[in-house]
This record gives C-alpha cells, sequence and structure tokens, in this order.
C-alpha cells in the first residue's frame, strides 16, 4: 500500500513524540512492504510565530493531498495566559476540523492491567474498563454564533456562545456510533442534558429514531451529570458513548484519568476528508525539550491509522509493542515504577518500540 502522510508536529512536546511516531510508522511499512512517504506543516503557536495563522492556507492543502494526517499539539503559556490574544493556538485546531469536515472524533479509554494502581480510581473499580467516546465534533457552542465579552447597549458587559445543532449533523455522529457499537459489545449510550437544553432535546429525538435502524444494540440515554458520575462510579458500564461537542470534550478528559495517565490514550477524528491521528493530551510545555514526555499516545494513534485503512495486522502490532514495552517497565517517568531503570521519550519509542517490530 502507499501511505501519504501530513505530518503537524505543533508545539511543546508536539515534535518530540511526532519524532517517535514517525519511526513507529517507518518501521511497520518497511516490515510489511508498505510504500510510506510524509509531508511536514506547521499548526498552531509555531504556524502563529511564523506565518501569523495557526493553520495557514499551505498546511491546510498539504492535509488535502494526504491519505492521513499524523498530528501531536498545540498550545503554548504566551497565548494562554493572554486573554486579548486575537489568535491562539487552539483556533488552528478547530479550523482543521472544520475545514476537513472532521465531525466525529473516537476516543478508546482503555486501561492497561499493569497500570491500574497508577488510576485516581480502585482497582477494582477501574481493571476491564474498556470503551470508546464518540464526540460530535463540528457543532454546538464551538462553532456557534458568539459574541465576545463587551459591553451592550444597556452598559452591561456580557458575551454567549450559541449551541446550535441541525438534524443532519446530529444523525450523522449517531450513525457512527451504532457502527462502531457493531464491533464491539452492542452497547450505546447517548448522553445528553435534554431536561433543560433545547438542542439536547433535538438529540433525544433523533437518537430515539436512528436507535430503531440498530435493534440489535442495545441503547440507553443518560444526562450529561449522570454520566459523568457513572464514569466514575462505574467506567465497566460504557460501551460506545456518544455526545455532543462540549459535553464530549469533558468526558473524554475526564475518561482518560481513569487509565492512569493521559500519555497512553490516541484518538481519531474522521469525516468528509482526510482523516486525523493524534494523542488526546495536550502540548506539556514545561516538558519541552526535556525527553521526559510519554510517546505512547502518539505511537497508539499510529494504530489507529493503520487499522483505519484496514491494516490489522500492522496496528495489532504496534499494540503488542507497547504491552510489552509497559510489561518489561519500558517506561517514561510519569508511569514507571518505584526503582525502575530510567527511559525517556527517544528510549521508549525510536528505541525500545521500534527495535521490538524489527525483531518480530
Amino acid at each position: 500500500m502507499k501511505l501519504k502522510l501530513a505530518v503537524l508536529p505543533g508545539d511543546g512536546i508536539g515534535p518530540e513524540i511526532m519524532e517517535q511516531g514517525l519511526a513507529v510508522t517507518e518501521a511497520i511499512c518497511k516490515k510489511f512492504g508498505h510504500e510510506l512517504s510524509y509531508k511536514y506543516a506547521i499548526c498552531g503557536a509555531d504556524a502563529i510565530d511564523k506565518v501569523g495563522d495557526p493553520f495557514p492556507e499551505e498546511t491546510f492543502q498539504t492535509c488535502m493531498e494526504a491519505d492521513a494526517v499524523l498530528f501531536a499539539s498545540v498550545g503554548d503559556p504566551k497565548y494562554d495566559n493572554n486573554p486579548n490574544s486575537k489568535v491562539r493556538p487552539e483556533q488552528g485546531l478547530l479550523a482543521m476540523r472544520k475545514k476537513l469536515g472532521l465531525f466525529a472524533n473516537i476516543r478508546p479509554v482503555t486501561t492497561f492491567d499493569c497500570l491500574v494502581h497508577k488510576s485516581p480510581l480502585k482497582d477494582e473499580v477501574v481493571k476491564g474498563a474498556d470503551f470508546i467516546c464518540i464526540r460530535e465534533l463540528t457543532g454546538g457552542m464551538y462553532f456557534g454564533q458568539k459574541k465576545e465579552p463587551a459591553t451592550n447597549e444597556n452598559g452591561v458587559e456580557d458575551a454567549f456562545d450559541t449551541n446550535y445543532y441541525s438534524r443532519p449533523e446530529v444523525e450523522r455522529i449517531l450513525h457512527v456510533a451504532y457502527q462502531y457499537a457493531r464491533q464491539r459489545r452492542n452497547h450505546v449510550t447517548v448522553v445528553d442534558k435534554a431536561n433543560v437544553l433545547a438542542s439536547s432535546r433535538l438529540w433525544r429525538k433523533v437518537a430515539q429514531e436512528v436507535m430503531k435502524q440498530y435493534p440489535d444494540v442495545t441503547t440507553d440515554f443518560m444526562y450529561v451529570d449522570n454520566a459523568s458520575m457513572r464514569m466514575i462510579q462505574d467506567p465497566r458500564f460504557f460501551d460506545v458513548m456518544v455526545t455532543e461537542n462540549t459535553f464530549g470534550d469533558i468526558l473524554t478528559d475526564e475518561g482518560s484519568c481513569i487509565t492512569g495517565s493521559m500519555g497512553l490514550l490516541p484518538s481519531a477524528s474522521t469525516g468528509e476528508h482526510t482523516p486525523v491521528f493524534e494523542p488526546i493530551h495536550g502540548s506539556w510545555p514545561q516538558g519541552k525539550g526535556l525527553n521526559i514526555a510519554n510517546p505512547l499516545a502518539q505511537i497508539l494513534s499510529v494504530a489507529m491509522l493503520f487499522e483505519y485503512f484496514g491494516l490489522k495486522a500492522e496496528g495489532a502490532l504496534v499494540r503488542e509493542a507497547v504491552d510489552e514495552s509497559l510489561a518489561q517497565n519500558v517506561r517514561t517517568p510519569e508511569i514507571q515504577v518505584e526503582g525502575g531503570a530510567k527511559y525517556g521519550t527517544k528510549e521508549v519509542g525510536g528505541q525500545w518500540i521500534v527495535d521490538y517490530i524489527n525483531k518480530k
């Protein structure tokens, strides 16, 4: 297979973990006989500093010309800590999602038995948790009509964000959720706030219609506040969770804590054009250049990339290498066992995991 990637390292630790993700991608392609090519592109704070735009047109065109985008992270304190910034790195992320039509964000929440002790939850609660959060990614408050903080005609400073959804937007993300459920345990939980929000009542109405097309899948409905509690009390209840943009943003970060480290979870964003594969964590500028960032989420994003194209054996080998690295205590500091050997970003990814793949 010929595989052409757009590579967006972004900010902070992004370039470091991307280096490891690419090394694993190259090793897998070489082993399985795939022809790999890729082109770097700028985004986030890096792009603002260079061209004044967090997602410049050239980067967009690079993404459109690729089979997939391998993305790392965006964000920088000089923008995060300045509420008056007119241009922010995260605007580039939103622009990428909107321009590429990436309406479905797929975030697996999977626990690793050897790391259950790192979870803030009790072992007996979290062990075996394995579910997917499917978040609608291009609608809702993040993209609805806005009014920035300013004094209104009554002399009062105000602001608003409009949580807008249309039936087609809701229908298409629900179908994604049901299709994933059919590949798993045939259980979908629709998360909304239909007792308060009109947009959520649309979600629930449409979901009650769509569910009839999937009689083999069990469907339940849960208010977002209840869902957030249930994720902590009984994360094993969930199989596929589907929800709107804002709720999904919050719940997926909550889900990431269940595993004990945000550095372990990958994600995919799919839709109308080129799919994007990325770790769920941020740019962690404090860790930049220290060779301590966990590359596993980036590497597992590579596994999701291969699996998206139907290359199951390739994805399985990446996952096997990651599992074995954890079993052998080849880990970056935040998840290393007490007294374990010291491994950095490069030692875990480009060295140990790539070496494991090469030897298989």
